[in-house]
């Protein structure tokens, strides 16, 4: 019987020897198609189309913007391949439910081709400007109303320096206190 046993033992423990050494730690891990050509992934995101037609997009992507609930009017300007459109909102909305529209505005856009690389603004300072830009370009001076608008903007954002500044009372009396020169002492200076 011992030797029944032993035999056992010892054969219990060489199949578990043999089955033990047979496993060896495997490092692949599961086929990437990165490394196979034949797998290709499918764009989830649309890519931008070029803009030809630049006033049939802005036309296409106001409308696409007032059709956002809250949302009472849009304005495009493109330029390039860049569309810009602002949105008319209730101004007695909260500013977070204007966040929340312009945000749904955005992701319209993100799912249209032309709209991926649009700028959204519901500043209604901004807004009106580009209302203003349309306008001149649909009348036939695109470059003059762009430049007006953008010295108008410019002209917002350059600060004001109290260096620059005089009061009323000593500007006058500068200019009184300057002295005037007749044309004697302009003629005398220009001898010299």
């Amino acid at each position: 019987m011992r030797t029944l046993l032993g035999c056992l033992a010892s054969a219990t423990v060489l199949c578990l020897l043999t089955a033990g050494c047979g496993t060896v730690a495997r490092n692949e891990t599961s086929p990437s198609p990165q490394n196979n050509p034949n797998v290709r992934a499918q764009q989830t995101e649309p890519r931008a189309k070029p803009i030809t037609d630049s006033k049939a997009v802005a036309k296409h992507l106001e409308s696409l913007a007032m059709g956002i609930p809250g949302v009472h009017n849009a304005h495009c300007v493109i330029a390039g391949n860049v569309a810009v459109v602002g949105i008319d909102v209730d101004s007695k909305l909260e500013r977070s439910r204007i966040g929340t529209i312009k945000y749904s505005v955005a992701e319209a856009f993100r799912k249209d081709p032309y709209g991926v690389n649009a700028v959204v603004t519901a500043d209604m300072d901004l807004s009106e400007r580009l209302k203003e830009i349309g306008a001149d370009i649909r009348n036939g001076r695109p470059i003059q109303g762009f430049s007006e608008e953008m010295a108008d903007i410019i002209g917002r954002i350059v600060p004001q320096l109290p260096r620059d500044t005089m009061p009323k009372d000593e500007h006058t009396e500068s200019i009184k206190q300057a002295p005037r020169m007749n044309e004697k002492s302009l003629n005398h200076d220009a001898r010299r």
